[in-house]
């Protein structure tokens, strides 16, 4: 007896049992997509970069001996005014500067810069036992700063600037003290809407 071919499912070429052209087409549009956003991410991602201020091997005493471990002070910044800070601890130095990067990353900060990638005007940063006092500088005269601080300034975008580390020589606390002062730097517009004012208002 012969088989009923119109009665087994999927047997036809206009049977359900495959993707429509229009579902291959919507597949490969968010493929094209997908590929777009993960290239856009990779674009931005390499846009930081990671510079290493300090390596320090710690050790930690504890019940049966003492426990090394090694603490990376990180610093990140895309050199278009964001800068973060960041500190890493693990068993090895890679793991401890993967750490540091993440956490500089997640407490970066928006340094407002002038036309003339400088700051809009003189501040002074905390940081522990650290202070750093930062002026702004005319075009040509270059990073004037040292230690944490001018890695701070570079990432950061700044190309004029004068800066004095006082008191605590430490790199972390000298670095932070730095992302202390640009985070109070406030640009003239932000001072005028603040106050409920105009530019013109706010000059004259």
């Amino acid at each position: 007896m012969a088989k009923n071919r119109e009665s087994r499912p999927g047997g036809g070429r206009d049977s359900g049992g495959g993707d429509s052209g229009d579902n291959r087409d919507e597949k490969r549009k968010g493929k094209r997509e997908g590929k777009k956003t993960d290239r856009a991410r990779t674009e931005k991602e390499s846009e930081w970069q990671e510079r290493v201020v300090q390596i320090r091997r710690v050790t930690k005493v504890v019940k049966g001996g003492k426990k090394l471990s090694f603490r990376a002070i990180v610093v990140v910044g895309n050199e278009k005014g964001q800068v973060g800070v960041g500190v890493g601890k693990a068993a090895d130095v890679i793991n401890a500067v993967k750490k540091g990067v993440a956490d500089a990353r997640k407490h970066a900060i928006d340094v407002p810069l002038t036309k003339a990638n400088s700051i809009p005007h003189p501040t002074n940063g905390i940081g522990g036992g650290a202070k750093v006092m930062i002026r702004p500088a005319s075009p040509g005269t270059g990073v004037i700063a040292g230690g944490a601080v001018r890695t701070v300034l570079e990432l950061a975008g700044v190309k004029n600037i004068l800066a004095k580390q006082l008191g605590s020589s430490s790199p972390l606390n000298n670095a932070r003290a730095a992302i202390n002062a640009l985070s109070t730097l406030r640009t003239f517009g932000e001072v005028a809407r603040s106050r409920g004012l105009t530019l013109e208002q706010l000059f004259n």
